[in-house]
């Protein structure tokens, strides 16, 4: 026969009981977070499904869930995820922001047609999160790109995405001066986004502020300029991405070919992952500046390596295509 346990025993086995339950939810949850960290989205889906068959109700869990269906582009699962959790925490601005951005990627996917019967939605969900939340920067820089992108007949507004803009830089002048960079830039007054990338520089110097500069002078057909700016970044921040970056500008518009060539074999010798462009990318780039210079058989040694490497890319093997023209 088994003996009684005492109330003693039966309270300590509950106990046990309970914190090992929070401890599985917590290593459930902290495994779908490296997963997604590690850009394995589907196992992170994998094993949040799973723990909320449990726990169906764990708010963490439901979104993580939707920021996993994000990442594989599956916008309508991840949208109600996110519905769900900012109708039963109506107060919490974060949900509101990853739903109107989750509607926006959805609408970017379909015909614009039918993308305008999201755009209330989508602006609602911003404007909802920005007043829940005087800090909340991301909806501040998605409500500068909402009024930016849309045509002034359904609410686009360089006006209103400026008065975001200010916003920001009260909270972080190096966003609120690339957001005014981004509004000038796109509203055709290059003097001013100028102007304003070149103040993120100062007070930032981040490699995304000697990005958004490179790009807007490649936007302006300046490439002497990017290249000047990727050097002065590589100087500052001794960054081998970008060695990759100046090598592209070089390779792209057939100009300044031995800084180019340098710049690559640089990135190549000091690659690493963290560098994010794969090492394909740079023979590419190597082929098209050896291309340039009517160096045929190295151009063709480079652009192989880059189909071994990723033979999936159409766009190595039209490069191929044309250096056998040379």
């Amino acid at each position: 026969m088994f003996a009684l346990q005492s109330p003693y025993s039966m309270f300590r086995f509950i106990c046990i009981f309970f914190i090992t339950s929070i401890c599985f939810s917590q290593t459930s949850v902290e495994k779908a977070e490296t997963f997604i960290a590690q850009k394995q989205y589907t196992k992170a889906q994998s094993e949040i499904l799973k723990f909320l068959e449990k726990n169906p109700n764990h708010t963490e869990a439901l979104e993580l869930l939707g920021d996993a269906y994000g990442y594989q582009k599956k916008w309508d699962k991840a949208i109600k995820q996110y519905e769900k959790l900012k109708e039963t925490f109506p107060n919490n601005a974060n949900y509101h922001y990853k739903y109107g951005g989750a509607l926006g990627m959805k609408a970017k996917e379909i015909s614009k047609l039918k993308a305008l019967g999201f755009i209330s939605d989508i602006k609602s969900s911003f404007l909802k999160a920005a007043d829940l939340d005087s800090n909340h920067l991301e909806t501040r820089w998605a409500l500068v790109e909402l009024y930016v992108s849309l045509p002034g007949i359904i609410g686009g507004s360089f006006t209103k995405a400026l008065e975001y803009a200010d916003e920001l830089e009260k909270l972080s002048k190096v966003d609120g001066y690339l957001a005014k960079g981004y509004i000038y830039e796109y509203d055709d007054e290059p003097e001013l986004a100028e102007k304003y990338y070149r103040l993120a520089i100062k007070i930032g110097g981040s490699v995304t502020c000697y990005e958004k500069l490179t790009n807007f002078y490649e936007n302006q057909n300046q490439p002497e300029k990017a290249i000047g700016s990727l050097e002065e970044g590589q100087r500052r921040l001794q960054r081998n991405a970008m060695h990759y970056q100046i090598g592209k500008v070089c390779a792209d518009y057939n100009i300044q070919l031995e800084k180019g060539e340098k710049c690559i074999k640089a990135y190549l010798s000091n690659h690493s992952a963290k560098d994010g462009v794969p090492k394909e990318w740079a023979y590419y780039r190597l082929a098209q500046i050896y291309k340039h210079k009517n160096k045929k058989s190295e151009a063709l040694r480079w652009i192989d390596k880059a189909i071994e490497g990723l033979p999936e890319l159409n766009v190595f093997r039209q490069e191929r295509r044309v250096i056998e023209t040379l």
